[in-house]
C-alpha cells in the first residue's frame, strides 16, 4: 500500500503525469458508462466536458495574465524578469494557445451534437470565442514571440509588441465576460 501511495505522489508531482491520470480515470468512467448504458448519446456530454476543461484552462490563463502577470511585471526587479520571459511566460503561452484551439474545436463538436441550444445566445458566445481564439493565435502569440525574444527583434519592436499583446489580451479579458455569460445561459434560455 505504501508503494502505491508513493507512486501516486510521484504522479501528482508532475503536471503531465497528473493530467494523464485524470484522463485515465475519465476514460474508465466512459467505458463504465458505455458498458452499463448510462446516458445514451454520451459523446455530446463528453465533448461538452472537454469544451469546459479547455475553456477553463484558456480563460484561467487569460485571467492570470491580466490580473497577475501583467500588473505585477513593473514591480519585479530587472534581474528577475528574464526568468519570467524565458521560462514562465512561454510555457503559459503554450497552454494558452492550445487551450484556445481545443476550446474552439470541442465547441464545434458540442454545437453540432445538439447538446448546446442553437439560438442567438450560443451563436453570440461562439462568435466571441472565435474572435478571442483569433486574437490568441494571430495577434497575441506573434507579438509575445517578439516581446519575449523568442523571435529576434530590436528593443523598440519588443516594447511595441509587448504593448500590442497586452492590449489584445486585455480585449480578450473583456470579451470573456459576455462570452462566458452566453455559454452559461445558452442552456437556460433554450
Amino acid at each position: 500500500m505504501d508503494d502505491l501511495i508513493a507512486k501516486l505522489i510521484k504522479t501528482l508531482e508532475k503536471p503531465y503525469s497528473a493530467i494523464g491520470l485524470g484522463a485515465a480515470i475519465t476514460g474508465v468512467l466512459i467505458i463504465l458508462y458505455h458498458l452499463f448504458d448510462v446516458g445514451r448519446g454520451y459523446w455530446g456530454p463528453f465533448f461538452t466536458f472537454l469544451h469546459v476543461i479547455s475553456g477553463v484552462t484558456w480563460i484561467g490563463l487569460l485571467y492570470y495574465f491580466n490580473l497577475v502577470q501583467i500588473p505585477t511585471m513593473p514591480n519585479i526587479p530587472a534581474e528577475l524578469k528574464p526568468a519570467i520571459g524565458k521560462y514562465i511566460a512561454p510555457e503559459a503561452l503554450w497552454w494558452f494557445r492550445w487551450a484556445a484551439a481545443s476550446t474552439v474545436v470541442t465547441g464545434l463538436f458540442v454545437f453540432s451534437s445538439g447538446t448546446a441550444v442553437t439560438n442567438l445566445t450560443i451563436v453570440t458566445g461562439a462568435l466571441l470565442g472565435l474572435v478571442m481564439a483569433y486574437n490568441v493565435w494571430f495577434i497575441i502569440w506573434p507579438n509575445q514571440q517578439r516581446a519575449l525574444g523568442i523571435v529576434p527583434a530590436d528593443d523598440e519592436t519588443k516594447a511595441k509588441s509587448a504593448r500590442i499583446a497586452m492590449l489584445t489580451s486585455r480585449t480578450n479579458f473583456v470579451l470573456s465576460i459576455p462570452m462566458l455569460y452566453c455559454m452559461v445561459t445558452a442552456r437556460l434560455v433554450g
